[in-house]
């Protein structure tokens, strides 16, 4: 059931994945035109929303079913009275699902209209409401207080200010302008707050702004998987290669109790300072936090100066989570990708940088997890095919839970092997809306295994290190 178009890709790009889902392996163990339709249902998910908001509980600080009521409660205010469940999940204790509501179909459009950026966009068909930044333009005479349109210049090709856009929109739903057109564009500089109330959005999703902060963050499902496989224990000491902005860092100090050492690294100062802040807000005291370089992260001989931060010398962690940065080719929902097919394929050779960097830290009988939330064979299975090539001390190990699918055929693993990985594919299920009366109906057995396979596109291998050489 797709409400929006496919997800559109530079040519290149497309050219590129193409070839990806249809390799001789992938076409061998399925058919050329099962491949083909699979291919086709991803990119029609990929512009579409999960069918699940979920959000893991800091259950350092509350217990999950005292932060469900709450959940529920706020919920029902936000939707007027609208029952719409709050699910735990049977082997993710710590995460909450929310169903999502929509498309809906029956939402008139108005005279007003309001244009957002891409970004803002997606941000709209997962709850939130629009903030003054995102606006790019609005109708000539839109006044605080007016009922609008909100629209997606999903290719980016809005003049900010304009006063109307016939370019390529898609419409998100209907909101009340909190500011007249002059003060969004006020030449004093841009405003930031509220811009946007929305009240009949497409796909009716929870805001979280200002939702039980301390208690909730909101995280992709396969997100929350990552850190139970990694499974750190109270008293290790922990490494996050690419932590910002601290939600799987944060949920690792939460499975440890808070004892021990979480060391969180990006090489973005703003984006350090976001994981701090997140630590902070769940009263999470063992991550330490520092702005450097992952693949600088190796130290060769012992420092004198004695500070606790990296470089670190071989061997120094009990386990390493290594969520990569990738081309982000799962996020959804995701209607227009601007990468290059030369940023796609510039993520490889960074990754085996940090994995190198990785292997190395890591304590003999240590455990790495690798994970992205992309869709290439490059970057997931490519690269477990490559590392246990490279490190004869690597072994592949049995992740739990295990949720997603295995993995993906083309990169010359075994059928074992490929049962070893996890890779979430949203085309395992066929793209449906949800209504309130359907919802209804639904077995909640049926909805958790619908949340589990409609997420975001996401890769977990789980690796062992079984000696130090």
């Amino acid at each position: 059931m797709s409400c929006f178009p496919k997800i559109v890709f530079q040519y290149e790009v497309e050219e590129y994945l193409t070839k990806v889902f249809s390799n001789n392996e992938l076409i061998t163990a399925l058919g050329a035109q099962e491949a083909k339709n699979k291919y086709q249902s991803l990119l029609s998910h990929l512009s579409h929303p999960p069918a699940f908001t979920s959000v893991r509980v800091n259950t350092h600080l509350a217990s999950v079913k005292h932060v469900k009521k709450l959940l529920f409660e706020e919920i029902q205010k936000q939707f007027k009275g609208l029952r719409v469940p709050v699910l735990e999940h049977p082997k993710l204790q710590d995460i909450l699902l929310i169903p999502v509501i929509g498309p809906r179909r029956d939402l008139k459009q108005h005279a007003s209209e309001v244009i957002v950026g891409a970004q803002c966009g997606y941000a709209v068909l997962r709850g939130a409401h629009v903030y003054v930044p995102g606006i790019v333009s609005t109708s000539r005479f839109v006044k605080a207080g007016d009922l609008v349109s909100v629209y997606s210049d999903i290719e980016g090709k809005c003049k900010r200010g304009a006063k109307e856009f016939d370019g390529v929109k898609v419409f998100l739903g209907n909101g009340i302008s909190e500011l007249s057109r002059s003060e969004i564009f006020s030449s004093n500089g841009p405003l930031k707050g509220l811009g946007i109330r929305m009240i009949e959005p497409v796909y009716l999703s929870p805001s979280f702004d200002n939702v039980l902060p301390s208690y909730l963050f909101l995280q992709n499902l396969p997100s929350v998987v990552v850190s139970h496989i990694l499974s750190p224990q109270p008293g290790e000491k922990i490494l996050d290669m690419c932590a910002a902005p601290g939600g799987k860092t944060t949920h690792l100090a939460t499975l440890m109790h808070d004892q021990g050492e979480v060391i969180a690294m990006d090489k973005i100062a703003n984006k350090v300072q976001k994981i701090k802040q997140n630590a902070e807000l769940l009263q999470l005291n063992c991550i330490k936090a520092f702005c450097y370089d992952g693949t600088k992260a190796l130290s060769v001989e012992k420092r004198e100066d004695q500070q606790e931060g990296p470089p670190f010398l071989p061997e120094s962690f009990d386990r390493i989570l290594l969520d990569a940065p990738c081309s982000g080719m799962g996020q959804r929902p995701n209607m227009a990708y601007s990468s290059t097919l030369k940023e796609v394929t510039s993520y490889q050779p960074l990754q085996r940088k940090l994995f190198t960097v990785a292997v190395k830290l890591l304590k003999p009988g240590g455990v790495l997890v690798y994970s992205t939330c992309t869709i290439t064979l490059s970057e997931n299975e490519e690269q477990v095919a490559w590392a246990l090539k490279t490190f004869p001390c690597l072994q592949l190990h049995p992740q739990e839970p295990h949720i997603g699918g295995e993995g993906m055929r083309g990169a010359g693993l075994s059928p074992d092997q490929l049962k070893l990985l996890q890779r979430f594919d949203p085309s395992a299920v066929t793209l449906q809306g949800m209504d309130i009366n359907s919802l209804q109906d639904c077995r909640e057995d049926d909805l958790i295994s619908l949340a589990d396979k409609d997420c975001i596109g996401f890769f977990i291998a789980k690796f062992i290190k079984s000696n130090s050489k």
